[in-house]
């Protein structure tokens, strides 16, 4: 059965993170907005009020006659089908629950650059996203890493993943938030990461898994850019 995966077709997004999934576990997925007119189909979905699960926005994952939206409910699906979670339910709420930070996380670095409105351009709110920004590297940012770091170290089956000994969703994540991060702020996660060595170990040991580096040398992945979560303005970074 092919998956089939809604979301905006020109950015990584909160998307990027299924789409991490997917190619981890080799499932067989069409990423439909961006085919010919994938992205009114997937439009179309939204504005079907009548259905019995609508989704609010992308991304959405349509298994079979299945629609699944928001990221953390997905990849809660998505892991248990093919691997990217574990077993036992408390390990499998704990790995749904790091999900759930690291959206908390992802939500703060959106908020850096728009800090007032969603609908109001960066040059509109720059000021303010000064302000954001320093108190994101300065507090925030040391605090998710920080407790990130904590739970790599506590893990009993060592710092390698987040939960238990085996890569799942949650470690997924991880590695694409720290990319973003990287591409978003290289100043501050110079400084920051050096104070982080699971967290970054972790997210070099994710570009160098099989399947993920085959996907990031491809031109399946979508490079960062100005429209996307993760977008870098010099003067933001410090």
């Amino acid at each position: 059965m092919r998956y089939e995966l809604y979301y905006w077709p020109s950015i990584q997004g909160r998307g990027e993170f299924v789409r991490l999934a997917l190619e981890e576990a080799g499932a067989d997925y069409v990423d439909v907005a961006r085919t010919r007119s994938g992205e009114q189909r997937m439009l179309a979905l939204m504005g079907r009020a009548a259905d019995p699960f609508p989704p609010f926005a992308p991304p959405f994952l349509k298994s079979g006659r299945q629609l699944i939206g928001q990221t953390a409910n997905i990849l809660l699906f998505l892991g248990a089908r093919h691997g990217l979670a574990p077993k036992a339910e408390a390990a499998r709420l704990w790995t749904h629950q790091l999900q759930l930070t690291l959206a908390d996380l992802v939500a703060e670095v959106h908020d850096t650059h728009h800090p007032i409105a969603s609908g109001l351009y960066y040059e509109d709110q720059r000021r303010e996203a000064k302000h954001r920004a320093r108190d994101f590297i300065d507090n925030r940012l040391p605090k998710f890493l920080g407790y990130f770091e904590g739970v790599l170290a506590a893990n009993p089956r060592g710092p390698a993943h987040l939960v238990g000994g085996r890569t799942t969703y949650a470690d997924l994540s991880l590695f694409q938030v720290v990319a973003g991060l990287e591409y978003a702020f290289p100043k501050a996660m110079k400084r920051v990461g050096r104070r982080h060595p699971h967290v970054m170990a972790l997210h070099s040991r994710g570009a160098a898994r099989p399947r993920i580096a085959a996907y990031l040398a491809s031109e399946r992945r979508i490079p960062f850019n100005q429209e996307g979560i993760f977008r870098h303005y010099a003067e933001l970074d410090r």
